[in-house]
């Protein structure tokens, strides 16, 4: 078999594997976050919640790395219009966390949710533990057990 006819099989295995599995399995996501004011939340998510920032190269937009993960903050005329979870931080103790946001000045949210119980600002649903908060333009933000 020629080097040619050996990519020619290489990218229809590949393909086939894509195919097969989902063509985003394999990928990373970054979760998206619409901002009003960029030097604002850059304050929140620095100085509250201590990200590092990335370089973006672009105006109006900052990235941070968490995790595996990346966030990119970028201003919008839609900041905060969403009322759903936007983005969720998976943590090994939800508890241990809230208390460090809390010291950073973090509030947090209470939501009225089925089969659920409030144990201070953590939200109890079986072995799930979770707790919601926002940032300056209203974006909620979660914590979930791992």
């Amino acid at each position: 078999m020629s080097a040619s006819d050996r990519a020619t099989a290489a990218k229809a295995a590949d393909r086939d594997r894509i195919a097969a599995s989902g063509p985003l399995n394999d990928a990373d996501a970054v979760a998206t976050i619409a901002v009003r004011d960029i030097e604002r939340a850059k304050a929140f998510y620095e100085g509250k919640l201590g990200f590092t920032p990335t370089e973006t190269g672009e105006p109006g937009v900052q990235g941070y790395r968490s995790g595996n993960s990346s966030i990119l903050v970028y201003q919008s005329t839609y900041a905060g219009t969403s009322r759903a979870t936007t983005a969720t931080w998976v943590v090994g103790d939800v508890d241990r966390t809230v208390a460090a946001l809390k010291q950073r000045g973090i509030a947090f949210e209470q939501y009225d949710l089925p089969d659920s119980t409030w144990q201070g600002d953590v939200m109890v649903s079986g072995k799930i533990r979770s707790a919601w908060f926002k940032d300056p333009d209203g974006n909620v933000l979660a914590l979930v057990n791992s």
